[in-house]
């Protein structure tokens, strides 16, 4: 169904406007391939010592040694952020080369590891890999995410926000989608990384709490051995317990920057905009568990090109038209911020090329090789 693009007109957004502008940050997480066979290569620790030179603690090992990260410092303005993020791309790609490896930005690997990914020496690492040597053996468990994270006063305000964000979360996903390829094949899914995120304990909707309630959930799931501790509530959307931020982690690392700026405005913008219902006392949506977990497989299912779920009404209706409707209740935080017309002008780029699982399939419609998804992948990386 082909979704007709409408004027984007804001509402006036109450509070928000009037409010200091949140900060931004955003976490990427990258795989490093072999330049010739696409395999992934454990070179991680010695790619971030090389970056670590020139951008410090920016640059991160991440859980498997065929990954790393970067992350933004936090800024008001996109422009900023987008500058920082290329920065440190090329930074990190450059040490990857050194390293004779690619940077590549893709939820799960399409071209399969020869071996069972090595784990990155890190004692917290090593006690999640022997608690839940299960999923840390598997070929396919290596997943790279991006996380958006938004300024906040404290929890109580990245509760609330989280409470309301719900209903939005999985097309912010369906956005994001960019891991249509698993162990050298089509999965069937345009974000097959979140099927595989979701094996870990601690991963999924955030559960409707305040601030009293989330301490009592956090202290019982660490008590109880389901998580190893607090820093494994991997919610959609969650408090940090390090910064005052709310750590928006359900998208898929994307290689266009566009993409990901694009996200950031959208989380953003709507969390500006909530503000506004926050303020007032409406309280959010509550959503049947079973809704939001459907609406949240069906974005991950077809990302852009297919139908979703409006957790709310329960209602099927095609993902491009659920992106739409969250960008028109995102554009008075939008448009409070200075950003409306570029989240207009890139969410219709994203529209034009249906997203990232659209744009890896395409690479590989050309010649049916993954060599080729994997090449399209580290070029548009590096583009940035």
């Amino acid at each position: 169904m082909t979704v007709p693009a409408r004027r984007i007109d804001p509402a006036p957004v109450g509070s928000a406007r009037g409010s200091r502008r949140m900060t931004v940050g955003v976490e990427e997480e990258f795989l490093l391939v072999d330049r010739r066979t696409g395999v992934p290569m454990d070179r991680g620790p010695r790619v971030v010592e090389a970056a670590g030179r020139v951008l410090g603690e920016q640059a991160q090992t991440e859980f498997f040694e065929a990954q790393v990260e970067v992350c933004t410092r936090p800024t008001p303005t996109l422009a900023v952020l987008r500058s920082e993020l290329a920065l440190l791309r090329k930074v990190m790609g450059e040490a990857a080369a050194g390293e004779g490896c690619l940077l590549v930005a893709t939820g799960t690997p399409g071209v399969p590891p020869g071996r069972p990914p090595a784990v990155t020496p890190c004692e917290r690492y090593a006690r999640m890999a022997a608690r839940w040597s299960s999923l840390v053996g598997r070929y396919d468990g290596m997943v790279c995410g991006c996380h958006i994270h938004v300024g906040v006063t404290g929890h109580t305000q990245a509760l609330a926000l989280a409470n309301h964000m719900r209903p939005w979360l999985p097309t912010l996903q369906a956005i994001a989608a960019n891991s249509p390829f698993s162990l050298g094949r089509d999965t069937g899914w345009a974000s097959h990384r979140s099927v595989e995120w979701a094996r870990w304990p601690g991963v999924g909707p955030a559960p409707l709490l305040d601030g009293p309630g989330y301490e009592r959930l956090a202290d019982q799931l660490v008590r109880s051995g389901t998580l190893l501790d607090r820093r494994m509530i991997y919610w959609h959307a969650r408090p940090s317990e390090h910064v005052p931020t709310l750590e928006i982690r359900v998208c898929d690392v994307n290689a266009d920057l566009d993409v990901v700026v694009l996200l950031t405005a959208l989380v953003r913008g709507l969390a500006t905009a909530l503000l506004s219902d926050i303020g007032t006392g409406r309280p959010p949506p509550c959503l049947p568990d079973r809704r939001l977990h459907a609406a949240h497989a069906l974005a991950a299912r077809h990302g852009l090109t297919g139908d979703g779920l409006d957790p709310v009404r329960g209602e099927q209706e095609p993902a491009l038209l659920s992106a739409l409707r969250l960008l028109e209740r995102a554009a008075p935080g939008l448009a409070a911020t200075g950003d409306l017309d570029l989240a207009s002008e890139l969410f219709d780029r994203l529209r034009r090329s249906g997203g990232g699982a659209a744009r890896q399939r395409a690479a590989h419609l050309r010649r049916g090789r993954l060599t080729d998804v994997v090449s399209e992948l580290a070029r548009t990386t590096a583009a940035a």
